[in-house]
């Protein structure tokens, strides 16, 4: 072998070494965040002050990193070609390509970024320092940004490519750091409470109407006193005429400041303060930072009419963060009971949503927001105890109706109504 031939093996050595470099440093600093970036950095990692500053301007930092992996693996294809032409050729060449773009795609691609996707840290830590070297090359930069410039009437703008993470692709990282045991469970169900917080609306997490323990408002302070107390509640809604006329809040500290000032006969509207009213549509987000900024933790919540529809805490939207909050004094039965591992018990308040969660099922989705409400809309009547409808191949059994109220309900996951069943009539 002569020296040039010595030459060219070593140059399309080095020009594949340099291109699989060249690859993994585009795969890694490509999956690198911002936010990772900055806490690299916060952690003390070598290289991560550089790593930053590569991520801060990303795209000017990788044009000229791909324009150089293109350069090189053109070369290497080029001096392949050209040395087996010589030796052998029109059919050396051919078979000099094929072998070329083997090797180029197994060392230079493949395996490169498959090491960058395995461990992104590392790989963006080490190479970054050369990424930015490359990027400080005036030459590579001019000549990517005039061969931009040419592409720029086909090339979308950065208002049209967003770049912005969606709630898809943080619950998705969220079950991928549950995998690595990066977090466990609880926290991943934490981060989707906080995710969805967002999209809930009042509506959703409101103490309903026929449930709401009220006051009139010609009541004895003696009299409110002891419906807050039994009912364990430090605030109550006051009425004037009827449900839907609330005139305020009565709290219990001032009904047992009252009753310590000997007014235990006095009418409970002497001592109201000014009730809150939201909209059921309101966000629940946007109301927590109304609580917290006037200082009011119950809000009356009224429907498109006008009338009652419920009354919402600040309890209820912690709980939709945290999950239920239960102290020494509550006696209510849990509003999903697991019989078995395809049979349930369930509160027809509990939405559909914690439903779906909580037992693993889609249920039909509509005009509603609760179990109670999906029974009512598809029967289109009131049901009676033991009616059945059959929600998606789920078989959903009315257990309790209070009134014209769906009180419990049984659902056996994955049970179709029998052929001798009729969905409506009582089982």
């Amino acid at each position: 072998m002569s020296t040039v031939d010595l030459l060219a093996v070593v140059g399309v050595g080095l020009l594949i070494i340099l291109a699989a470099l060249l690859a993994a440093a585009e795969t890694a600093i490509t999956r690198m965040s911002s936010a990772r970036a900055e806490s690299l950095e916060e952690e003390g990692r070598r290289g991560a002050a550089t790593l930053r500053r590569v991520v801060d301007n990303r795209e000017s930092a990788l044009n000229p990193v791909l324009f150089v992996l293109l350069a090189s693996q053109l070369a290497t294809a080029t001096v392949v070609a050209v040395f087996a032409d010589e030796r052998w050729g029109f059919w050396g060449a051919v078979i000099g390509f094929a072998i070329t773009l083997a090797v180029v795609f197994v060392a230079a691609e493949a395996i490169p970024k498959a090491i960058a996707l395995a461990d992104p840290d590392r790989t963006a830590l080490r190479l970054a320092p050369f990424v930015r070297a490359l990027s400080l090359v005036a030459p590579l930069r001019w000549i990517a940004k005039a061969l931009l410039a040419l592409a720029a009437p086909i090339r979308p703008s950065h208002e049209e490519s967003s770049s912005e993470v969606t709630e898809e692709e943080l619950l998705a990282l969220a079950g991928e750091a549950v995998a690595s045991e990066s977090i466990d469970t609880e926290e991943r169900e934490f981060i989707e409470s906080i995710i969805t917080f967002g999209d809930t609306v009042a509506r959703e997490v409101m103490v309903p109407r026929p449930d709401m323990v009220v006051v009139e408002a010609d009541f004895r302070i003696a009299d409110a006193l002891e419906v807050a107390i039994l009912n364990g509640y430090s605030r109550l809604p006051t009425i004037g005429d009827g449900i839907d006329d609330v005139v305020g809040i009565v709290h219990a500290k001032d009904l047992m400041r009252a009753q310590h000032d000997d007014l235990e006969a006095d009418p409970v509207g002497g001592i109201l303060r000014s009730p809150r009213f939201v909209p059921e549509t309101k966000r629940v987000a946007e109301l927590l930072r109304e609580m917290q900024a006037e200082t009011f933790h119950l809000a009356i919540v009224v429907d498109e009419y006008g009338g009652t529809a419920g009354l919402v805490t600040l309890e209820d939207l912690i709980e939709e963060l945290v999950g239920e909050i239960v102290d020494e004094f509550d006696v209510e039965k849990p509003m999903i009971e697991r019989i078995d591992e395809h049979h349930f018990r369930v509160n027809g308040r509990v939405p559909i949503a914690d439903l779906e969660h909580e037992i693993g099922v889609e249920l039909p989705d509509g005009d509603w927001d609760t179990v109670g409400g999906l029974i009512f809309n598809s029967l289109g009547h009131i049901p009676v105890e033991g009616e059945t409808l059959d929600a998606d191949g789920h078989l959903l059994t009315v257990e309790r109706v209070q009134g014209r109220r769906i009180a419990r309900v049984r659902i056996d996951v994955g049970r179709p109504i029998d052929d001798h069943e009729v969905a409506g009539e009582p089982a």
